[in-house]
């Protein structure tokens, strides 16, 4: 089950209780923000997640994945959208 664009377990997100939210596959725009650029760019593509895209991994999602501070650090998201692609 795809749980976000970008390979995020929403369902293991220490942000999702407190925040209320329902993950970037449920809801317009994120609580962090008015926009996600990894959520924008793939549904503007219409893509479920960003495994799907020609492009994949992007600079964007590869940024996104090794941020220190916003992502994962090690690139776990992009071996997720790897995961999904292949179910």
């Amino acid at each position: 089950m795809i749980e976000s664009r970008c390979g995020l377990l929403c369902s293991r997100c220490s942000y999702r209780e407190e925040s209320g939210c329902k993950g970037c596959t449920q809801i317009g725009k994120p609580f962090w923000g008015e926009q996600c650029p990894v959520k924008s760019c793939c549904e503007g593509r219409e893509q479920a997640h960003c495994g799907q895209c020609a492009e994949f991994p992007c600079k964007a999602l590869r940024d996104f994945a090794y941020d220190k501070v916003h992502g994962d650090g090690d690139g776990r998201r992009i071996d997720q959208c790897k995961r999904w692609t292949l179910d």
